[in-house]
């Protein structure tokens, strides 16, 4: 999964913020359609068991709103977090 290793180089201290947004933009989208059920439901499961600041619930919910709000989470990742390698690694993703 493309996601798991790009999560795998953020910094861990970036995660908490990182995640706190992302989930926003996966709340807040009215693209909800673009997303398959089954990656919904994966990512509800993860929530469930957990906190999305996991390796794998931040995999999960970066894959969430990359399809969803690609801009926004490119955007927030190159300005807010300054994490310019990762958000070029997510445009080399898609």
């Amino acid at each position: 999964m493309a996601y798991q290793r790009i999560v795998e180089s953020i910094p861990v201290e970036k995660r908490e913020k990182l995640s706190d947004k992302l989930l926003n933009f996966v709340l807040k989208s009215k693209k909800e359609s673009k997303m398959p059920s089954s990656l919904a439901t994966t990512l509800l499961n993860q929530w469930r068991l957990g906190p999305l600041t996991t390796e794998n619930g931040l995999a999960l919910l970066l894959e969430a709103a990359v399809l969803l709000e690609s801009e926004k989470t490119v955007a927030f990742l190159e300005q807010e977090l300054q994490l310019v390698d990762i958000a070029k690694a997510i445009k080399e993703t898609k």
